[in-house]
């Protein structure tokens, strides 16, 4: 099957790029009038694009090691997710260059040695950038090797993709993406930790990369390069994940609530108090109903999971439910005690879906739509639920 390759309508392309200037624009006014409010909500955005682009690498990586052949007809939306981590990867380094000492421990007034010495160590400004680039450059690299590999097959047909590289990714996944967690989101309150943190990055990842993948699959198959290949028997099980990480999330979100609840050492409390108890605790609420309460509900239903329309409506509330969830988590500490919410905030959340779909796009139509000489490309076409 040769299928040609997509182009990306000229309309489309120009309504996209329309959309990121305008945020950016609206973002940099605001760096004139509220430096932190402007930073906080470009930490947001670049944090929220890298892990999209590194979910798509984290899809391709798991089915590889797995063997599975469900999604081969389907496989080029999570390899074209991945174009957005260079990009992503700048935007997020340049953002944490411009406060880097915020993560500092000596800017919270803890420099002296005594119990605190690992944090110093950990947090200074040297050691937190080498990683920060550490991190970003080992998710390219990786993710770049995948999806040649990928490529590759439609040169070699019938060659199987080596697993190799898939479980050297997910190991290192595994700890990059708890330490960057860690380093990035957390360390804005270094006085606060949680040992289920990484775990609760992780979950968020892969929940808003179902919604995305399930958003590009069905804007594709109307848009004519996925039309009778990408079914309703993968949809459906992609809504199957869309729902079940849905309630790993929510089971997470619990687990590190109540364990913190139960102990009720200050230094955990202090991230959950401020949360529950004032103004924030609306958005904690909206975050736990976009996040679980809806998808679970909504998904719940067979026919729910095999319906465009419903799919993408809860993809959206899902993707919106990442975004309160990094609002939830980023603004608090450098906002200070109320939420905000006006122009720079949307902002914050078109450009993302601007400029990812414009990266996406731009990357699906450099390879053909669909795997040619994947072995295992006619299992998938035929798949059922």
């Amino acid at each position: 099957m040769n299928s040609p390759r997509f182009v990306v309508p000229h309309t489309l392309s120009r309504k996209l790029i329309t959309a990121t200037i305008s945020g950016a624009v609206i973002l940099g006014v605001t760096t004139a009038i509220s430096p932190d409010r402007a930073w906080a909500n470009l930490l947001l955005l670049s944090y929220f694009l890298i892990t999209l682009g590194l979910g798509g690498a984290l899809f391709i990586a798991l089915t590889n090691v797995c063997g599975a052949s469900w999604h081969v007809a389907f496989r080029r939306v999570p390899e074209a997710m991945t174009g957005l981590l260079p990009i992503a990867g700048i935007l997020l380094l340049a953002t944490l260059a411009i406060r880097l000492p915020q993560y500092g421990w000596h800017h919270h007034g803890h420099g002296g040695p005594g119990t605190f010495w690992f944090k110093e160590l950990w947090l200074s400004p040297k050691f937190f950038a080498i990683r920060a680039v550490t991190f970003v450059l080992l998710w390219v690299v990786l993710a770049r090797i995948l999806v040649g590999s990928s490529r590759r097959q439609d040169a070699h047909a019938g060659k199987p993709i080596h697993a190799g590289v898939s479980v050297l990714f997910l190991g290192i996944f595994a700890i990059t993406i708890s330490l960057a967690g860690v380093d990035w989101i957390m360390a804005l309150e270094p006085l606060w930790f949680s040992t289920m943190w990484g775990v609760y990055q992780f979950s968020g990842l892969i929940l808003a990369t179902l919604a995305a993948m399930i958003i590009g699959c069905i804007c594709l198959r109307r848009m004519g390069p996925l039309e009778g290949i990408f079914t309703d028997e993968h949809l459906h099980d992609l809504g199957k994940l869309l729902i079940g990480f849905s309630c790993f999330w929510m089971y997470i979100w619990f687990s590190q609530y109540m364990l913190i609840w139960y102990s009720n050492i200050p230094e955990e409390t202090s991230y959950f108090i401020p949360r529950l108890h004032g103004p924030w605790a609306p958005i904690v609420a909206g975050s736990l109903v976009l996040n679980w309460i809806i998808p679970f509900f909504v998904l719940l239903p067979r026919p729910s999971k095999r319906s465009e329309s419903i799919m993408l409506r809860a993809c959206v509330v899902v993707l919106i439910g990442r975004w309160v969830d990094l609002y939830m988590m980023i603004f608090p500490p450098v906002i200070g005690t109320m939420p905000t919410f006006g122009l720079p905030e949307v902002a914050s959340m078109v450009i993302p879906c601007g400029l990812a779909s414009w990266l996406f796009f731009r990357s699906f139509a450099r390879a053909a739509p669909v795997p040619a000489g994947d072995p295992d490309l006619v299992a998938s076409l035929h798949y059922h639920a």
